[in-house]
């Protein structure tokens, strides 16, 4: 599940996983989260520049996959085309059958949603900064909203998350 921050994937993520508690949630962020501990970033600051993090989001995927023999949800915004191929393609060479969610929103939206949120409430300044963050990522994700990849499924992120589910449920049943 793709878009920009603040689009609703996490929270789509969510109610799929309220009505089918069978899915398994991977946040593909915590393999960035790690690797930060453990290598510099690079110099534009985002993880995903690394080819270890998409090396281990698609080793992650399929670990978890095989290990517990269940559909996965992942929730993460990767608007840099080439990484996306590299991650999907490293799924579907490891025999995963994958399909690619895009929530689309409109940017005043977007805007207005990230500035409502709070994702470190016991840490004002790393919640201002992360928001701050996010809040200079929305133009990049609107631009790459506009040439989405082939075979992506387009959700509108202005429906109510339970509309938007069925149609996750609907499009994964074929």
């Amino acid at each position: 599940m793709n878009g920009a921050f603040g689009a609703g994937k996490t929270t789509l993520a969510q109610q799929l996983i309220a009505d089918d508690p069978q899915l398994l949630l991977f946040d593909a962020e915590l393999p960035g989260f790690m690797l930060r501990e453990i290598v510099p970033l690079p110099p534009s600051g985002d993880f995903q520049d690394l080819r270890v993090w998409r090396r281990s989001v698609v080793g992650t995927a399929v670990a978890l996959a095989q290990e517990y023999q269940r559909t996965l949800v992942v929730p993460m915004t990767v608007v840099v085309w080439p990484y996306l191929d590299e991650i999907l393609a490293g799924l579907r060479t490891c025999g995963m059958d994958v399909a690619h969610y895009f929530i689309t929103v409109p940017t005043d939206v977007i805007r207005r949603r990230i500035e409502a949120q709070s994702l470190w409430p016991q840490d004002p300044a790393r919640d201002a900064q992360v928001r701050a963050w996010r809040l200079a990522q929305v133009d990049r994700c609107a631009q790459a909203a506009q040439n989405l990849p082939d075979g992506t499924i387009i959700l509108d992120g202005t429906l109510p998350v339970e509309q938007l589910a069925a149609r996750v449920t609907g499009a994964a049943r074929g």
